[in-house]
C-alpha cells in the first residue's frame, strides 16, 4: 500500500452511530483500497472541530479548507435557490420516485448550479434521510388546522419556515443538536424529522404524539470542494464516483428500511400515532400561495424538470 498522495477530510453533522456515518466510512475505505492507499480520507462525525453554521462550513468547502461535506439541499438555498426543490412539501409519493427524480435530469441541473458556486456534488451522491413527520409534546395531529399556533422547531432553510408559517404554525429555528433540550424545556412544542432522526436523537422521550405526515422528503447531498476536486486526476475522480454510487445506494436502502421498521415501534416508544389528511395540508399550502412563491424562487427550469418527473404540482 502506497503512502497517501491526497489526504482529505469528510465532515458531517450526524453522530457516529447514525444512518450516515458508517456508510461514509465504508465509501472512503473503498477509495483508499482502490487507489492502493494514494487517497486517504478521515470521516468526522458531529462536525467536530468545525465552528459556525452549515453555510459557514460550506464557505470553508468552497475555499478548499475542507474537502467533503454532506448537507440537506434546503440549507444550500441561499447559495443556489433551486436546491430548495429537493424538499418541496407533498411533492414526492415515495422513496423510489425521489431518487428517480433527483438522480435524473433535475439532479444534473442542480449539480450544474452548484458547480457554478464552487461546489462539486457527486452524481448519485444524495444520501437518504427520509420522509419527515411531525411529533408534538402534547397535541394530537389530524388535520392542518391542528398546527395553528404550534411552535415547531425547523432546521435552517427558508422553505421550512415558509411551509409551516403557511400552515398556521410558528416556526422556530433550532440547531438539531439542541433539539432534545428545546423540546424538554418547552422552548418549542413540536419538531419534524424522519423517524431515523427521532430515534437517533431520542426525541420520542420528549414528545408524545406523532402525525405521520410524510410532508417533506429530506436527504444529504455529498458535496466536494470544486477547487480540490479539480486537482484530482480523472482516474481518482472516477474511483470516488463509483464508490460513492455503490455506498450511497447501500445507505439509501438501509435508511428506507429503517424508517419503515420504526413505524411499527412507535407504540413501544409510548407515542400515539395518527395518519393525517395529506390532501388538506397540500390544499392549505396551495391556498396560501406557497407553491407559486416557490416556483418563482426555485426557477422555471428546476420546476419544469420536477414536474416532468412527478407530474403537475400547482
Amino acid at each position: 500500500m502506497s503512502a497517501p498522495q491526497w489526504q482529505a477530510r469528510q465532515y458531517h453533522y450526524l453522530s457516529a452511530d447514525s444512518h450516515v456515518h458508517p456508510f461514509l466510512v465504508d465509501l472512503w475505505e473503498d477509495v483508499r483500497q482502490a487507489t492502493d492507499g494514494r487517497f486517504s480520507t478521515t470521516v468526522t462525525a458531529g462536525n467536530a472541530g468545525l465552528p459556525g453554521s452549515h453555510l459557514a462550513i460550506v464557505d470553508l468547502l468552497i475555499a478548499g479548507d475542507i474537502e467533503f461535506y454532506v448537507l440537506m439541499g434546503g440549507i444550500l438555498g441561499p447559495l443556489v435557490p433551486a436546491m430548495e426543490i429537493q424538499g418541496l412539501p407533498f411533492a414526492f409519493q415515495d422513496h423510489a420516485q425521489v431518487h428517480a427524480t433527483l438522480d435524473g435530469p433535475l439532479g444534473d441541473y442542480l449539480r450544474g448550479e452548484l458547480a457554478a458556486k464552487g461546489i462539486h456534488a457527486l452524481p448519485y451522491g444524495l444520501l437518504e434521510n427520509g420522509f419527515r413527520h411531525i411529533s408534538t409534546v402534547d397535541r394530537p395531529l389530524h388535520t392542518a388546522a391542528d398546527l395553528e399556533g404550534l411552535r415547531i422547531r425547523i432546521p435552517e432553510g427558508h422553505m421550512f419556515a415558509d411551509a409551516f408559517a403557511s400552515l398556521g404554525a410558528i416556526p422556530v429555528e433550532v440547531n438539531v443538536l439542541k433539539l432534545y433540550a428545546a423540546l424538554q424545556n418547552r422552548e418549542v412544542d413540536a419538531q419534524e424529522n424522519p423517524l431515523a432522526i427521532t430515534e437517533a436523537l431520542r426525541l420520542h422521550e420528549v414528545t408524545r404524539h406523532i402525525g405521520l405526515t410524510y410532508h417533506m422528503w429530506s436527504g444529504f447531498n455529498l458535496i466536494a470542494s470544486r477547487r480540490f476536486w479539480e486537482t484530482l486526476p480523472a482516474d481518482v475522480q472516477q474511483i470516488i464516483e463509483r464508490a460513492a454510487r455503490k455506498h450511497v445506494a447501500r445507505q439509501r436502502a438501509h435508511t428506507d428500511a429503517l424508517n419503515r421498521s420504526l413505524e411499527s415501534r412507535l407504540a413501544d416508544w409510548g407515542m400515539v400515532a395518527t395518519r393525517v389528511d395529506r390532501t388538506g395540508f397540500r390544499d392549505r399550502l396551495r391556498g396560501a400561495g406557497f407553491y407559486q412563491r416557490w416556483r418563482e424562487t426555485t426557477g422555471a427550469t428546476a420546476w419544469r424538470l420536477l414536474e416532468n418527473s412527478i407530474g403537475k404540482i400547482s
